[in-house]
């Protein structure tokens, strides 16, 4: 996977929001929809996730995880939070910001 900006020294390599757990904090890098999941077209998902405010760039944060396969999660999206089920998270590729050290 690819590199936030190597520059930045807060950057950190991105991971599917799917696979991320409770307290994760971090930035959306891309969305990438592959394919149907479930009868649902790609397109379709991914509009789903714009309509949340899903976009490059959007601070994103892990709040609560379900008690059941840790599905559906609750994510803060630019002070918004919603549920989204993992399947969907997977979709939205999100680079963590490194804990700095004071």
């Amino acid at each position: 996977m690819s590199n936030l900006d190597p520059s930045n020294p807060e950057a950190m390599e991105t991971t599917p929001l799917g696979l991320a757990r409770r307290g994760f904090r971090g930035r959306v890098t891309a969305i990438m929809v592959d394919g149907d999941h479930l009868g649902v077209s790609a397109m379709e998902i991914e509009r789903r996730l714009l309509e949340f405010g899903i976009v490059e760039g959007a601070s994103v944060q892990i709040l609560h995880e379900g008690p059941i396969g840790r599905d559906p999660i609750a994510v803060r999206v630019n002070g918004t939070t919603i549920a989204l089920r993992r399947r969907e998270a997977m979709a939205v590729m999100v680079g963590g910001l490194a804990k700095t050290i004071a």
